[in-house]
């Protein structure tokens, strides 16, 4: 956990500005992803006479934050992002905002006109702190410089403690000349701010009850997983394989445990696996991990798990009975607490039912045959799903991050690339934000210069942030961005077919660049694929290359991604293909058995 961050040993008088350089040293900062403008030119004159840090000059300030979130998530650490006031801060906003929701720790600072104009809509003023308040876990205004120091320690400390989040500090001009007294943060335990690490050992000793004793159990993992740290990681799997219960994991918590573990059953959720939703449906106990009972998730509340008895793990205790009622609250690190029930279940030697449990896994296996993530062959046609599959095939055996943009291809790689290890899958969960794909991958390879980073992107959603291109090649990141083009915003698409009679307003993308030309004009090598038979080499001269890529592969346009519950359907109502209709239960417990 880390400390706080009051001042006590104090340094020498110097510049606003060259305390923002100096706190990010001492907080460890590696990187700052930014662009300039008028108000923060102090911090880029520090930044200029600074050989520590590393400046990644983005296109867009939208982009600077998803390339700190990359960063973040792809390392455990806090991304820096620096920015100008006015357009430099709102256009922030969207990567301030996925940050929140995906719970990723940045901090951003942003530029402010002087503290004598703010009110007085100065030429690029915007109410910086007002304008994030709801889209950041906290933010503040520097208004003195003596503040400064105090101020960005604590501001790192938020954004890593309890549940993490991105945090803004607002700096007027004035402040960053003015001269002060810099002070190191002391280690200290912060004041006021004090996040719930240790479970309730009484809570804790129910739970372990009520999990020795399930019949039907099943555990629910989620982002809370990898923002813990890899140890959560270690412990939720250690538990999965000694207790033998079966596990289903979150978009968000993939990778926690790994992919060909026999206890894992898939992603669940509106995309996610027959098996692992009809689990979650009939289960009687369950075990949620750093989740929030997201409505991707959780389908119609009424009908999602109403049997179970639910047990929650969660830092943040406001995601506690927000969304669905449970039965045993446990506030706490997701590391402490799972290391309490896997350490007490060693030590009182606990049996789960073991002729219950043959039972139950004999049912999963059951739903497990349908077999819900398979797709039919195509001779002329590439299938999105296989060219995902072969995809990760071809990269299995190299150290891969995938980042992907958000659509139809986001859930296909969800479904079909398949994680090891936690880390190593960034994608925009909770706000589902178009273009976050690419800048993503640009952090992650600026964190893992050696790493395969790939970005699993749509023909529509790349065009968001397609201008980083231009960053890829200033400095040299080999990023490979790996289109399945089917000329239509798919999810979109899919949706109107499905849910709106076919009427398909707006959705086809019309007038898309030649990607293979798109991709030389940016310095980088352009390729494609038409046909099954092109699409290896293509992925294998991708995977050759030490440079930027754009791999286009022009996939059947009317494919559509299945499994999928209807939005606000139950889990036992998902649609398996494009001739299914909504299941219905069959037996009193609401199993579908066929």
């Amino acid at each position: 956990m880390s400390t706080d961050n009051t001042t006590l040993e104090t340094q020498e008088d110097m510049s606003g500005a060259a305390m923002v350089l100096r706190a990010l040293e001492d907080q460890g900062v590696e990187v700052i992803f930014g662009y300039p403008g008028g108000a923060v030119l102090p911090i880029y004159d520090e930044i200029f006479k600074n050989n520590r840090i590393r400046h990644i000059l983005v296109r867009h300030e939208q982009a600077a934050v998803h390339a700190a979130e990359g960063y973040a998530r792809s390392t455990g650490k806090v991304g820096v992002v620096l920015v100008t006031s006015g357009p430099g801060a709102t256009n922030a906003v969207t990567g301030l905002t996925d940050a929140l929701m995906d719970s990723i720790p940045v901090v951003c600072l942003t530029g402010q006109v002087p503290t004598h104009l703010i009110g007085n809509d100065a030429f690029q003023e915007a109410d910086t702190t007002g304008i994030t308040r709801p889209c950041t876990k906290h933010n503040y205004l520097v208004k003195n410089v003596n503040d400064m120091s105090r101020t960005l320690h604590e501001a790192f400390y938020v954004a890593a403690n309890g549940r993490p989040g991105p945090v803004v500090v607002d700096l007027p001009k004035d402040i960053l000349f003015a001269k002060g007294t810099y002070g190191k943060p002391d280690g200290k335990l912060h004041k006021s701010y004090r996040p719930q690490v240790q479970g309730d050992t009484v809570k804790i000793e129910e739970a372990l009850r009520l999990l020795a004793g399930a019949k039907k159990p099943i555990i629910y993992g989620g982002g809370g997983i990898i923002n813990s740290g890899p140890k959560a990681s270690e412990l939720l799997t250690k538990f999965v394989r000694m207790s033998g219960y079966p596990c289903t994991l979150t978009l968000m918590g993939l990778g926690a445990v790994p992919a060909s573990d026999p206890h894992f059953l898939g992603m669940l959720g509106m995309h996610g696996t027959y098996e692992a939703n009809l689990a979650m449906y009939n289960a009687d106990v369950m075990l949620c991990v750093g989740a929030r009972f997201d409505d991707r998730v959780t389908g119609k509340l009424t009908e999602f798990s109403p049997n179970s008895k639910k047990i929650h793990i969660d830092i943040d205790p406001s995601s506690i009975n927000k969304n669905v009622r449970v039965d045993v609250p446990l506030v706490g690190d997701v590391t402490a607490v799972l290391e309490e029930i896997v350490g007490r279940w060693e030590r009182e030697k606990i049996s789960p039912d073991g002729k219950a449990l043959a039972a139950w896994w004999k049912q999963i296996d059951n739903w497990k045959s349908r077999d819900s993530l398979k797709f039919g062959p195509s001779i002329q046609t590439i299938k999105p799903q296989h060219a995902i599959k072969r995809l990760y095939e071809l990269t299995r055996e190299r150290d891969t991050y995938i980042t992907t943009e958000v659509g139809q291809h986001q859930m296909w790689a969800a479904q079909h690339f398949h994680f090891e290890q936690p880390n190593r899958w960034m994608t925009s969960g909770g706000l589902g934000t178009m273009g976050y794909g690419l800048p993503a991958a640009m952090g992650v390879q600026i964190a893992h210069p050696g790493a395969l980073v790939i970005d699993i992107a749509g023909e529509a959603s790349i065009m968001m942030n397609i201008q980083e291109m231009s960053t890829l090649a200033q400095y040299n990141l080999p990023v490979k961005v790996f289109i399945l083009n089917n000329q239509w915003m798919g999810m979109v698409r899919q949706w109107q077919e499905l849910l709106h009679g076919g009427r398909y307003s707006e959705s086809y993308s019309e007038a898309l660049p030649d990607f293979v030309k798109l991709a030389e004009a940016f310095q980088a090598v352009g390729l494609r694929a038409e046909r099954p038979d092109q699409l290896d080499d293509v992925i294998k001269e991708m995977l050759a290359v030490d440079r930027p890529v754009i791999a286009d592969i022009c996939v059947d346009q009317k494919e559509n991604c299945f499994p999928m519950i209807p939005s606000g359907a139950a889990h036992y109502e998902m649609l398996l293909g494009p001739e299914d209709h909504a299941a219905q239960p069959t037996s009193e417990e609401g199993m579908v058995l066929v």
